[in-house]
């Protein structure tokens, strides 16, 4: 597991509001990419999402992503973050989805009636900063 530069470590340790845009492969080998609510966690990302959502179906499939944090200051200077998903759990994951959106938009989340939330557990496996 590689670790993220002290350079780039503010891009993930919570003292910016940065998005991370992760890249999951679909069936037909093409990518799919999504803006997303992270926590980096133990030298690994954490992203919340729902059931049924097509990232979830791409990452129980082909668990190998692609994760890129740009500086909200500066796009030109991200860190990328290479690696596969090898957790992916229930458990907390609603209390994550309202401390995601406490932290991005000031409030709990909304949570539509019957939806399942699930934290991935990504393990970083390659870094590449810029800028």
């Amino acid at each position: 597991m590689e670790k993220i530069p002290a350079s780039h470590i503010d891009l993930v340790d919570g003292s910016k509001k940065s998005f991370a845009y992760l890249a999951t492969v679909m069936a037909d080998g093409s990518p799919q990419n999504t803006p997303v609510w992270f926590q980096y966690c133990g030298g690994s990302i954490l992203i919340n999402s729902a059931r049924g959502r097509t990232k979830e179906k791409n990452i129980c499939e082909r668990p190998s992503v692609a994760v890129l944090i740009p500086d909200p200051a500066n796009p030109y200077r991200y860190v990328q973050l290479r690696g596969r998903v090898v957790g992916i759990t229930e458990e907390g994951a609603v209390e994550h989805i309202h401390q995601l959106s406490r932290f991005y938009v000031g409030h709990d989340y909304t949570l539509p009636e019957g939806q399942q939330r699930v934290i991935f557990n990504i393990e970083i496996e390659r870094v590449d900063a810029h800028g």
